[in-house]
């Protein structure tokens, strides 16, 4: 959990950014982290070295070279304001009889340094005066960042500051419907998870957290710790600034060699992405539209269509391992369009697979990014079908407020949600008038494969009984003779 001096840290360095002149959010983000893994650089570099003394043996692979030092954040935060802006943007001159800075020195180290150095090229900075690199240089060097969970909550809490969609219908998952999502799949110690529009990489990182928090135990083996730090998890996302926020943030939560693929998920050039993951946690872009050219040709045999949240659906059924599970939000308009597409998909995920469930959730949950309304699909590949009842249910409250303010509040559906659909058996009894029931594959597919939660739902009405009109027109004469008598008193005591 993030403590109040954290924010209070990572608040000033943001308003420094902001009044300094940087007020794109994923700007000041993209700077933050750039001058964040340069400290994390130094600091490695620093452990490697303690170590090396020790043994007596010189360190192996350095990330600053002695002629490189002034490039090392324990020297530069030291200097004067010009000198070090300096640093980053004349450089030193080195062997070579080349200037090197700062920032391209980070650029170049690629793999050695991680997964987030490998998604440097593009990465410009971007920081306008001497005075404002001091001032975020040395906030920055004062928070305190000794264990993965500070590590993890300080990133996540400067992503929450995204208050703003981005293009193609991308905005931020809210947090805690991620956590419920990955709570309810459980992901287990073999999975091979993929994100396919991983953005900020917040799905793979709460299949960490759930990993740590649940499963700590997996890690006494070595096989899994291997398994968890190279293959466990994969994310693909054709933004390049997403990308690198990505690394970082999976890095800072202790995940330090993912898969990142700087791709279009949909496009010819993510073709071999076949049957390779036990687990998919998406929210893909909504309200996207491709030409048929672009999108890779075998998607469009499962789904003909140019809408990218049908698309990724037909992606997810090709990318998952038979057996394999999914869990996705989609816009609402995926559960009942009428679209030959729109119906092609849900059938095939219905019929050739299992639908497992579908949670509706209220359209106040993406505010204030967006107030599209939503739901979340869960389903299994089977490739022979499956689907035998498919389990309902009509969140309502998710623990916050369903307006632009987003404020906590009492109600909060998703205890509930995770009790009943980890207890399954209890469902069959319910009646259609609960938040939660199952509906038959038959009535469903009867209904033209209509997954909308109304379509099966039963509202109960209760009876209202009123006062007869004359009553109610004798009440208002009561109510104009008492008005009239008030009128009177009062011009009574004015006279």
């Amino acid at each position: 959990m993030i403590t109040g001096e954290l924010k209070s840290q990572v608040d000033k360095i943001w308003n420094a950014f902001w009044t300094g002149g940087i007020s794109n959010p994923l700007t000041v983000i993209e700077q933050f982290t750039y001058l964040l893994f340069m400290r994390r650089l130094d600091e490695r570099q620093m452990l490697e070295e303690k170590k090396a003394n020790l043994v007596g043996i010189p360190m192996q692979h350095p990330f600053f070279t002695a002629e490189q030092a002034a490039l090392r954040w324990s020297h530069f935060k030291q200097k004067d304001p010009e000198v070090m802006f300096d640093l980053f943007t004349k450089g030193i001159e080195v062997n070579s009889g080349e200037r090197l800075t700062a920032f391209d020195h980070m650029k170049s180290l690629g793999a050695n340094a991680g997964v987030f150095a490998q998604y440097m090229k593009g990465a410009t900075f971007m920081i306008p005066t001497p005075r404002l690199l001091d001032q975020v240089v040395q906030m920055i060097d004062k928070i305190q960042m000794e264990d993965r969970d500070t590590k993890g909550d300080l990133y996540e809490y400067l992503l929450s500051k995204i208050a703003s969609a981005g293009t193609n219908g991308q905005f931020r998952t809210p947090r805690h419907i991620i956590k419920m999502m990955v709570d309810m799949v459980e992901p287990k110690i073999n999975d091979t998870i993929c994100d396919p529009s991983c953005g900020t990489a917040g799905f793979l990182v709460a299949a960490g957290e759930y990993v740590h928090e649940k499963q700590a135990d997996w890690f006494h083996d070595k096989s899994f710790r291997e398994h968890y730090n190279s293959a466990m998890f994969t994310g693909v996302e054709f933004d390049s600034t997403m990308l690198r926020i990505a690394a970082m943030n999976l890095q800072l939560h202790g995940i330090d060699s993912p898969t990142l693929k700087g791709k279009d998920a949909l496009s010819e050039s993510n073709a071999e992405e076949r049957e390779k993951y036990s687990l998919i946690l998406a929210n893909p872009p909504f309200k996207g539209s491709l030409d048929y050219d672009s999108v890779e040709s075998s998607l469009l045999k499962t789904v003909k269509t140019k809408k990218t949240e049908l698309l990724f659906l037909g992606l997810m059924l090709r990318m998952l391992k038979t057996g394999g599970r999914c869990a996705v939000i989609v816009p609402d308009g995926v559960l009942f369009g009428s679209s030959t597409a729109h119906k092609q998909i849900r059938q095939e995920i219905i019929e050739k697979h299992k639908l497992d469930a579908v949670i509706k959730m209220p359209s106040g949950v993406f505010k204030p990014y967006a107030g599209v309304s939503t739901a979340i699909l869960f389903f299994t590949k089977t490739g022979s079908g499956g689907t035998d009842n498919v389990w309902f249910y009509d969140m309502q409250a998710d623990g916050f407020s369903l307006d632009d303010k987003r404020s906590p509040v009492p109600e909060n559906d998703i205890p509930d949600i995770l009790q009943r659909f980890h207890q399954m058996e209890g469902e069959a009894n319910r009646k259609r008038t609960d938040k939660s029931f199952l509906v038959p594959f038959k009535e469903i597919k009867a209904n033209d494969w209509d997954l909308s939660i109304n379509r099966y739902k039963k509202v109960v009405y209760e009876e209202v009984e009123y006062a007869a009109p004359a009553d109610i027109i004798a009440a208002i004469k009561q109510l104009d003779a008492e008005r009239k008598e008030a009128l009177k008193a009062l011009e009574e005591l004015l006279g």
